[in-house]
């Protein structure tokens, strides 16, 4: 059968140590997503599972939760310290909040670069993406495949590094980044050419980045800055503003915005590389799609809401 990810690392280690293969041929006998797998919590290898349906493996890690359909829900059941895992047909912008208090995502719509699977991936969040199999009822709250119905609230589980659903609650095991890893990470050290640095636009991120080894941010995304729900609407102000005036007035509000999220960056970074990106905007991940969306950016931006 397929060797896991784990396996993968025990085996190249030990015949190194063996004096098999040498210590270069271990590390690249190793595939980047295996060691990506390895960084996430993984489903106990020893455990039973009911995979219910496949989708596409857009983020790694496992993930069991308790079933949401609604992205204030998934952000008010996390402060409360409950476990949730968000379903959506497909996700937006506007599902930022409920997504970072996710353990996981799962979309029935989407690929590899959707909305779901990029932010996930970014945020280190499990997600399973396109499963097409999962039909979802937001108004009975509740999903469907073939004859198995879950409801809000009861167990779900995703495989984000195999693409898998499986029903109920399975047992998972956290990431080892000392022992096998710490090993063959140290001896690619010893060779690499490469320095490695980090996508990250949060002062979470870029913490996490110098954590697992990060040498710079590589790419820091002003766009990303703006996806939370309390920025957002200003990102909308700037981009619907009737004239110059109007979008200098939310132009500066980000700026602000920005300007304190840059200097926390410098800081966390503490004199190591930042290549910053100036707004590049796709203004389809930032245009209101819902009437509450269009009522509450026509508000912000004191506009009439047929204007918007």
């Amino acid at each position: 059968g397929k060797r896991t990810a784990p396996a993968a690392l025990r085996v190249a280690v030990e015949m190194a140590k063996e004096g098999l293969i040498s210590k270069e041929e271990a590390v690249m006998r190793l595939k980047p997503e295996n060691l990506d797998q390895l960084l996430h919590p993984m489903l106990d290898p020893a455990a039973k599972k009911s995979v219910i349906a496949k989708g596409l493996p857009a983020s790694p890690g496992a993930a069991s939760g308790r079933v949401v359909f609604d992205a204030d829900e998934a952000e008010r059941l996390g402060k409360d310290g409950e476990s949730v895992l968000l379903v959506r047909v497909e996700t937006s912008p506007e599902d930022i909040h409920g997504i970072h208090a996710a353990k996981g995502i799962l979309t029935t719509r989407g690929g590899m670069t959707s909305h779901a699977a990029v932010v996930a991936r970014g945020m280190g969040r499990p997600c399973v993406s396109g499963a097409g199999a999962v039909r979802v009822d937001y108004a009975a709250k509740a999903l469907y495949v073939g004859d198995v119905v879950v409801k809000a609230g009861e167990m779900l589980t995703i495989d984000g590094g195999a693409g898998e659903v499986i029903l109920g609650e399975v047992p998972t095991v956290p990431p080892q980044l000392s022992g096998d890893f710490g090993t063959i990470m140290g001896w690619a050290d010893e060779f690499r050419r490469l320095g490695v640095r980090a996508n990250a636009e949060t002062p979470a991120d870029a913490r996490a980045a110098r954590e697992f080894g990060a040498e710079g941010i590589g790419l820091a995304r002003t766009e990303h800055m703006f996806f939370d729900s309390d920025r957002i609407v200003v990102m909308r102000e700037m981009i619907l503003a009737l004239d110059e005036a109007g979008r200098r007035d939310a132009c500066a509000k980000l700026l602000e915005m920005q300007r304190s999220d840059l200097i926390e960056l410098f800081e966390i970074m503490d004199g190591r590389p930042v290549t910053v990106r100036l707004l590049d905007p796709p203004l389809h991940e930032f245009i209101p799609h819902t009437e509450q969306e269009l009522a509450s950016v026509a508000a912000a931006a004191k506009l009439p809401l047929e204007r918007v």
